[in-house]
């Protein structure tokens, strides 16, 4: 049926809305196990588990949850606990719960943030075909839906299954290759180790995206870079800080390593191509290059056997630290120069064909994520015929 012949009803005449309010459990209230399921506006169904009986809500048949902060629908037709915030909303007779479920995955709302985005959608119109019609649109997009979460799923798996394969790779080359090599602390391997770095005196906070088009300005790589690829927004320092900051200057190529906040965790440098500078609770470290390879103690460094011996050094509970004699004290199996640069060809080769086999399965769970919009796009057009993923 085409969309022309639908009804249109404002979302307030359509929809009847409450807020969790008062009876939404608080999340450090929530249990790991318990009576009730917990439902709110979070990425998993069920969040969290409770037996406060007092607060269960019974769906008759089935409700829709909005939550205002994440813009995510769900649909729920067993007696549950609301999480804090989120939206209750029935129907009315006219229209399918499973549909208006549907229609608010579809809504393209446009994030503002943490801000409450309910007030966007108690704006809209809802488009309201027949029942029978809508149904019929449910029952294509239930069984469209299934298919896709079962494509992505196994995609998942192989990004998984990928990860796991150069892990492997990497405990068994360490496992046939050092088990009867000379041992050496790190100390002994390390020409520098330096976790000194600029203060704000020397303007190093400046995050002034401008300061990008000109020659007047260095990076201050931080740890959370790494995590993202050196795709995220990077700090700045004026050129002349970086000029002042001799012994925290990077070149690319050199092993870095948290000693504050994720401490212990490790990075090895990639190319760059502007001068870059450390940012406080990180240790800079050069090796000497004529015994041992960066590459080679990075990775021995990021093995199980490397990180249970990183782990031993850690010092402190609520926030972990590890100090630079616990970092030259680390035993670095060592190899002969160059039997380390054959290892590290091996596991080179294996990491790019990880990555090849990673960029696939991504690239087909933004394909799945796509065919998902376009889906729905058609489901609220009218145009809606069988689809599979």
């Amino acid at each position: 049926m085409s969309s022309a012949k639908w009804k249109i009803l404002p979302f307030e005449t359509a929809v009847q809305s409450r807020g969790a309010g008062s009876s939404g459990l608080a999340q450090k209230e929530w249990l790991a196990q318990g009576k009730f399921p917990i439902i709110g506006q979070g990425a998993e169904d069920i969040e969290g588990w409770t037996d406060r009986e007092d607060l269960l809500l019974t769906p008759a048949p089935a409700v829709v949850l909005y939550g205002g902060h994440t813009r995510r629908a769900k649909h729920v037709s067993q007696p549950f606990v609301p999480g804090p915030n989120v939206k209750i909303l029935q129907p009315s007779s006219a229209i399918d719960s499973k549909f208006l479920f549907y229609f608010l995955t579809y809504l393209p709302i446009e994030s503002k943030g943490y801000a409450d985005h309910f007030p966007l959608v108690r704006k809209c119109d809802v488009p309201v075909p027949p029942l029978p019609e809508q149904q019929r649109i449910v029952g294509i997009l239930d069984e469209a839906f299934e298919g896709i979460a079962t494509a992505k799923a196994n995609a998942e798996k192989n990004v998984q299954n990928a990860r796991e394969l150069y892990a492997s790779v990497l405990e068994n080359l360490f496992t046939d290759s050092v088990d009867d090599c000379e041992t050496v602390e790190f100390g002994e391997l390390i020409d520098t180790l330096t976790d000194y770095h600029a203060n704000g005196s020397y303007e190093v906070l400046k995050q002034n995206v401008e300061l990008r088009d000109t020659e007047d300005f260095a990076w201050m790589v931080r740890s959370t870079d790494f995590e993202k690829d050196f795709r995220n927004e990077m700090r700045y320092i004026t050129k002349a800080a970086y000029d002042f900051l001799t012994k925290s200057r990077i070149f690319g190529g050199e092993i870095i390593m948290s000693k504050i906040g994720n401490a212990g965790k490790v990075y090895l440098m990639p190319e760059i191509t502007r001068p870059c500078s450390l940012a406080m609770n990180l240790f800079l470290i050069r090796l000497n290059e004529d015994r041992a390879s960066n590459k080679y103690v990075y990775r021995y460094l990021k093995s199980k056997r490397g990180e249970a011996q990183i782990l031993a050094k850690l010092k402190g509970v609520a926030t972990q630290t590890i100090t630079k004699e616990s970092v030259r004290s680390l035993r670095i199996p060592l190899l002969p120069r160059d039997i380390q640069d054959r290892f590290v060809s091996k596991l080179e080769n294996v990491e790019a064909e990880t990555q090849r086999l990673e960029a696939i399965y991504r690239q087909k769970l933004a394909d799945l994520d796509e065919l998902k919009k376009t889906v729905l796009q058609k489901a609220f057009n009218g145009e809606l015929a069988e689809v599979h993923p």
